[in-house]
């Protein structure tokens, strides 16, 4: 234990400056740790909105749910949503109707937010 006012004040200044040393080490592991949660939040939430996305349904399925008359085929008529908005592209031989072989060979959609180049 420090006797003279010297050593005091010595003693003190290097406990105030071990004390300025751990909350600085402190503060600077918070804000690294703070920006690895953020960095892996981010990621995370990348990834789970990759596998949100649906696959396009495949055409058994569009006919299960559009194929009013069940001829196999589907019909301007009968379909609906962004098949009916881009019908004429995927009719390919333009008699009125889509086959599972039209619909195989249409070009795909490009989905939101993405560029030509992906």
């Amino acid at each position: 234990m420090p006797t003279t006012s010297l050593e005091k004040y010595t003693h003190l200044k290097a406990h105030n400056n071990k004390n300025k040393r751990m909350k600085n080490v402190l503060r600077t592991a918070g804000l690294v740790l703070g920006m690895i949660l953020f960095i892996s939040n981010s990621a995370f939430a990348q990834s789970e909105n990759n596998k949100d996305r649906k696959k396009p349904p495949t055409f058994e399925q569009l006919l299960e749910k559009m194929d009013a008359n069940e001829d196999g085929k589907l019909s301007q008529k009968e379909v609906k949503g962004p098949l009916k908005d881009h019908f004429a592209e995927v009719d390919a031989n333009e008699d009125g109707f889509i086959t599972e072989e039209e619909l195989k060979k249409a070009p795909r959609p490009k989905g939101k937010g993405k560029s030509n180049n992906d």
